[in-house]
């Protein structure tokens, strides 16, 4: 489906899954803007790739150069100073007693996509995009289906307005994301996202592998290389 003449706000952490629904918003509407945000992350180099990327996009890309729109980058430290999560501390990545692995940071995506909604009001963008994923994740309750259909009703109660949040990878796991990729940009997108992005928790860009750069070892360093191998198993 197609949007014309309708813009989107993009989440865009410089991460694959982010970078991926970049390219996905950017063939199917026709303005498209991107939001970072800056929450005291210890893998804060994912906010350095991002220009890279964009610039990357715009000059491998020209039809989707001239929709990509400005960028922004916002603070949410509120969460670094709540704390208690590996993504925000100086802890080992481990399982918590709840059972959910303390990379989660609660909250996040439940902030994320509200201040998106405030933002896109100022921009005029009510199509609000997300990398959230129930397929191949770690099992956070905010990336769930049934958690953002829910926020998406919360935010048009909220905002009194018609905002849409848009989830391209909610139901494929990461090979498919991989081959989304490649559907949409073809062998340069896929490189781009092996070579720029950063998916690793760590923020490890010196480790280089045929997936992409990262320890190898955190939860989304091995949900990227299994991904990878299998897209290339069945290329």
């Amino acid at each position: 489906m197609e949007f014309p003449n309708t813009k989107a706000l993009v989440l865009f952490s410089g991460g694959q899954d982010s970078t991926t629904c970049l390219a996905w918003a950017l063939s199917r509407f026709a303005s498209v803007e991107t939001l970072g945000f800056d929450y005291g992350q210890r893998h804060a180099v994912e906010l350095e790739a991002r220009p890279q990327i964009l610039s990357a996009l715009r000059a491998n890309f020209p039809a989707w150069g001239s929709r990509l729109g400005d960028d922004h980058v916002l603070s949410l430290d509120v969460l670094k100073q709540i704390g208690g999560t590996a993504l925000t501390d100086d802890v080992a990545i481990a399982m918590s007693a709840n059972g959910l692995p303390n990379t989660f940071v609660p909250g996040r995506n439940l902030l994320f996509l509200t201040v998106a909604a405030a933002l896109g009001a100022r921009r005029d963008a009510k199509h609000l995009v997300g990398g959230m994923c129930e397929t191949d994740f770690s099992g956070y309750p905010d990336c769930r289906n049934d958690t953002l259909q829910s926020l998406q009703n919360v935010i048009r109660l909220g905002f009194a307005d018609d905002y849409t949040i848009h989830t391209p990878l909610m139901w494929l796991d990461k090979a498919a994301t991989w081959k989304l990729a490649e559907e949409l940009g073809g062998k340069t997108l896929v490189d781009l996202i092996r070579e720029d992005t950063v998916t690793c928790y760590r923020g490890d860009r010196e480790s280089a592998h045929d997936w992409g750069y990262g320890c190898g070892e955190c939860p989304a360093c091995d949900l990227r290389a299994k991904g990878y191998a299998r897209f290339v198993s069945a290329s």
